[in-house]
């Protein structure tokens, strides 16, 4: 493994199918012997980590190069039929259990030391709720639907009676969070351009459907847009002080949150495998 200095930290804000690019970052991360004392997924950046912290180098690209053009996986079929445009549970049962397609090797998971922290948002207060390793067993992943759970395109996820919705709404760029937990140093994954800045309009249709069934969720949706330029604002404070570093795509290839292209998305996950090779420097530096 490589030698590194003070608590690290990785964090993937997830993205759909941009996601994939930090499948790209967290396979060189594979190769390159690199691991973090504690990691932060966001909805699909979830799913990304766990399959890092599992040790599983090149599962993400079949998800997302094979996997998510089968209309069990997403589509408007889907969404029709039970009002999930992405089937949480195809993704992370169908395919990820014991014995499934690809399993996700939970023991490994399990028995890999670093922490690993799940944001959701729960749908009753908008509040972050954010779920840790001992939320998950061997094929009970709830905790990666509920935060992969797209407002809109995807009903709330219940776990013991609560809904959840993607992570992204409450805490989209959880550094403070990693802060607290007491990091030094951050390896922030963005699936956007850096100096991407968010606007209210961007959300503000699927907050208002959202508020219909859940007002709190829909009041926090709608200041999503200021909750991330306040988030990547700190990031980039903190990046002029060597604390965090931000890996960024500079176009996105196509590709949306739930958009895609298969050229797209093999060259955004190219991109991040490159990208990636800044981490190892970084730590040590």
């Amino acid at each position: 493994m490589a030698m590194v200095t003070g608590r690290t930290a990785i964090i993937d804000v997830g993205g759909g199918y941009r996601s994939i690019f930090g499948a790209g970052i967290l396979d060189r991360c594979l190769e390159d012997g690199i691991d973090f004392d504690r990691c932060y997924g966001v909805s699909a950046g979830s799913a990304n980590l766990a399959s890092f912290l599992a040790g599983q180098k090149g599962r993400l690209y079949r998800f997302y190069l094979v996997y998510s053009s089968r209309k069990a996986y997403a589509g408007a079929g889907n969404f029709f039929t039970d009002g999930n445009y992405i089937n949480l549970d195809y993704v992370y049962g169908t395919l990820s259990k014991h014995d499934g397609e690809y399993p996700l090797d939970y023991p490994a998971l399990a028995a890999n030391p670093a922490g690993f922290t799940i944001v959701a948002c729960n749908g009753n207060d908008g509040s972050a709720t954010y779920f840790d390793k001992s939320d998950i067993r061997q094929d009970d992943y709830d905790v990666l639907k509920a935060s992969s759970s797209v407002p809109v395109a995807n009903k709330p996820y219940m776990i013991d009676g609560v809904p959840y919705f993607d992570g992204g709404i409450a805490d989209p760029i959880p550094v403070q969070k990693a802060l607290d937990d007491g990091c030094e140093r951050i390896v922030l994954v963005l699936t956007r351009p850096k100096d991407y800045q968010r606007t209210r309009s961007h959300d503000a249709i699927p907050a208002r459907i959202l508020s219909r069934s859940y007002p709190k969720a829909g009041e926090r949706f709608m200041q999503r847009y200021k909750t991330y330029n306040d988030e990547l604002a700190l990031a980039r404070r903190l990046e002029k002080d060597g604390r965090v570093l931000i890996l960024a795509p500079d176009q996105l290839y196509g590709l949306d949150t739930l958009h895609k292209s298969r050229e797209g998305l093999t060259k955004m996950y190219r991109r991040g495998y490159r990208d990636a090779k800044a981490i190892a420097g970084y730590l040590k530096s």
